[in-house]
């Protein structure tokens, strides 16, 4: 791994600087009941965005770099989700939970930045197995949706 190039990855290290605050200040919030549910959850959460973003950095393809910041934006949307436990269940103060909120949401706009950028520049793109692409699609989430497409009933 190349610690100069992901330094100057700049989603790299608003994630890593997300997830070290999570640690530093959510985790110690959490009671002691939760050291093996989430607590562990927010933990393999946070470590898993920037570890993506950096994976997916270490990728030649830039198929394969948008593929690995698809997981970490799921993995930042999961953490996000824990947050929100953890504050309606009074384990974090509404003013960190307020600011983690909105650095969440900024790194959310980096990713889909970074995302966006990769797909433009498509670094790689000419090189002997790169004819693969990763489509967009929404697939419909609710299952009635996707019954209309299916035709199942």
């Amino acid at each position: 791994m190349s610690i100069k190039g992901l330094e100057r990855l700049e989603t790299w290290k608003k994630s890593r600087d997300f997830a070290l605050s999570v640690y530093k200040e959510v985790l110690p919030l959490l009671p002691l009941e939760e050291k093996w549910g989430l607590n562990q959850q927010i933990r393999r959460s946070a470590q898993s965005v920037p570890a993506n973003i950096a994976e997916g950095y270490g990728r030649y393809y830039y198929q394969e770099n948008v593929r690995f910041c698809y997981v970490a934006r799921g993995s930042l949307e999961e953490l996000l989700s824990h947050l929100v436990l953890a504050h309606q269940l009074d384990y974090i103060p509404s003013e960190l939970f307020n600011r983690l909120a909105q650095q969440g949401d900024e790194l959310v706009r980096l990713i889909n930045g970074y995302i966006a950028y990769l797909k433009r520049n498509r670094r790689g793109a000419n090189e002997p197995g790169a004819s693969s692409s990763i489509r967009d699609d929404q697939t419909p989430y609710i299952r009635g949706e996707l019954d209309e497409i299916t035709g199942a009933e």
